[in-house]
């Protein structure tokens, strides 16, 4: 919970703008739950009401989620990754599900959002590529004659959510914790939203927005408001973005302007922008909806989920990417310099879709490897199949340092693993992955990426 606002042993009754003497506010803008000193601490220390805030926002810094993918990244990630939500086990999480991979969510809440990002130190909570949030805390410390006798604050939150199969993206905005203690200016401190695209790609694209983004209104009128929210909805048109996937993608920058009581010498943020969501829109072939509208996501990374736990169907393939990842030295082919990709955001994969003759060369060349390691039956009348590692349906699968794929030879040689395991573990494998590309719509290329979840 971010730290509640601790008065003076002051009456609060009388507001500081009908005070007399030299009236100063100090202005900050920070993430959720970075320590803010409380109104006793600030008149021990005046000096501390001017002082820049730990994690306080500055112009030029990067302010996309670490896990960005796509164009929008080169505007800018941070370098710690987003809050997610506790990861369940692969096993819970298809618990009661039908499929090996159950739909992700499309729903979060104010409270989720400012929950998951209070007291973390985190700009953004991932909670699928359906359900992506961020928020921010205004701070304002009000003196009199240079000595602090007022402190207020409210956080903002942004929530972008998009509904199953649907194409348009619902940006939700909610005030949270219009806190004041002291003696402030704040019934005449007027608080404005704003929304805009930094960049779309490509850049002819329409994006249509609709709902409502309301006109200033004072920070009073907002702690009065019992539901201070809003909604902002974004849809691009069909047939205006990139390659075969129809393709549109957005930098989406929220911002806050605020304008302070007449009177008051104001030093520090009267606004601010800190934090950018990253849209897509695509109308994939091979996805859900495409013959229609195509649908839309958060463009970030996804963790594909395994289990290496007792009873897991994918055992087995678990375990082989576990020591492919862990291990790779002990895999084959040999190869004491192999370093596989998939672990994490720094090193994602990217799902190979359209280049039919190259998923079969990853699969031809990790045969090849199961043939020479554990015989040409290896297979033992297809008790077993060859499993691959990085999977051949991405551009780091086997084929990958092929001259045909690599002609300038920069791809690293025998950078996979493959190994014999049963065929119903590796089926359900294979059964998880292409549940998890259709449900997360995961397009083909390096404008879309996961990563591996183990446990």
């Amino acid at each position: 919970m971010t730290a509640a606002l601790l008065p003076l042993a002051v009456p609060a009754t009388a507001g500081a703008e009908t005070e007399s003497g030299e009236l100063t506010v100090s202005s900050s803008v920070v993430p959720l739950g970075t320590p803010v000193p409380s109104l006793a601490e600030l008149h021990a220390t005046p000096a501390r009401a001017t002082a820049v805030l730990p994690g306080e926002y500055s112009a030029g810094q990067p302010k996309g989620a670490l896990e960005m993918v796509g164009p929008a990244a080169k505007l800018g990630k941070l370098s710690d990754p987003s809050a997610r939500p506790n990861p369940p086990s692969a096993a819970s999480l298809r618990a009661g599900s039908s499929t090996p991979y159950p739909e992700p969510p499309h729903t979060m809440t104010a409270k989720e959002c400012f929950d998951k990002l209070d007291g973390t130190g985190k700009d953004f909570y991932v909670k699928s590529r359906f359900a992506v949030c961020s928020g921010a805390v205004f701070t304002q410390v009000w003196a009199q004659n240079k000595k602090p006798v007022g402190e207020s604050r409210f956080v903002i939150v942004a929530m972008s959510t998009i509904a199953k199969s649907s194409r348009a993206i619902d940006v939700h905005y909610d005030y949270l914790h219009l806190d004041q203690t002291g003696r402030t200016g704040t019934s005449g401190m007027m608080i404005s939203p704003s929304a805009r695209f930094l960049e779309k790609w490509p850049a002819t694209a329409t994006i249509r927005e609709s709902g409502s983004i309301p006109g200033p209104r004072s920070w009073a009128a907002l702690k009065a408001d019992p539901a201070p929210d809003f909604t902002h909805t974004l849809t691009a048109d069909t047939g205006v973005g990139r390659g075969k996937d129809d393709a549109v993608f957005a930098a989406y920058q929220p911002k806050v302007n605020i304008k302070f009581p007449a009177g008051w010498s104001v030093s520090g943020a009267r606004s601010g922008e800190p934090f950018f969501l990253a849209p897509r829109w695509d109308k994939a072939p091979y996805l859900p909806k495409s013959k229609a509208t195509g649908a839309a996501v958060m463009s970030y990374l996804a963790g594909i989920p395994f289990s290496t736990k007792q009873g897991a169907k994918e055992k087995e393939a678990a375990d082989h990417i576990k020591m492919a990842l862990t291990k790779p030295g002990k895999t084959q082919p040999s190869n004491t310099a192999k370093s596989l990709p998939g672990a994490g955001t720094d090193r994602p994969l990217n799902r190979l879709y359209y280049d039919e003759t190259r998923r079969d060369d990853n699969r031809a060349e990790a045969v090849k490897t199961c043939k020479a390691h554990w015989g040409k039956d290896y297979s033992q009348g297809n008790k077993y199949q060859c499993d691959e590692f990085p999977f051949a349906t991405t551009y780091q699968g086997a084929a990958q340092a092929l001259p045909k794929y690599d002609p300038q030879g920069k791809a690293p040689k025998k950078n996979f693993s493959a190994m014999p395991i049963t065929t119903a573990d590796n089926l359900y494998g294979g059964n998880i992955l292409s549940n998890f590309y259709r449900r997360n719509r995961i397009i083909d290329g390096s404008d879309d990426g996961f990563f591996i979840t183990l446990s």
